[in-house]
Parts: C-alpha cells; sequence; structure tokens
C-alpha cells in the first residue's frame, strides 16, 4: 500500500524531468538559429517559447 504513493511520486518526477530537459533542447535550439521572427521548427522548441513567452504573434510587423 505505501508503494504507490512511490511509484506515482517517481512517475511525476520522471515527467517533470522530462519536460526540463525539453525546454532546456528546445532554448538551445532557438538559441543557435539565432531567430525568433519564424515559427519554431521543432516540438521542443515550440515549448521552449511557450514556457519563455517568447511566441511570434500574427500581425506583428518586425523591423
Amino acid at each position: 500500500m505505501t508503494t504507490i504513493p512511490l511509484i506515482i511520486a517517481g512517475v511525476l518526477g520522471i515527467a517533470l524531468l522530462v519536460g526540463y530537459m525539453m525546454v532546456l533542447v528546445g532554448i538551445r535550439c532557438e538559441d543557435k538559429r539565432l531567430s525568433l521572427r519564424h515559427p519554431p521548427n521543432s516540438a521542443s522548441a515550440s515549448l521552449a517559447r511557450k514556457v519563455t513567452g517568447c511566441y511570434v504573434r500574427t500581425g506583428v510587423s518586425w523591423r
């Protein structure tokens, strides 16, 4: 009976770690591209933009 909370905590911990790593990979990909004007090219880059708040809005003109 006490192993169920430990299993749930382990699964949640692993999910959190995977999400954190995806954001780090996405930030690294966006850093290498050096452009936030274009839509992201991968799922991790899209997640990184959503988490950090840097995403392309439609109708915004860049100079």
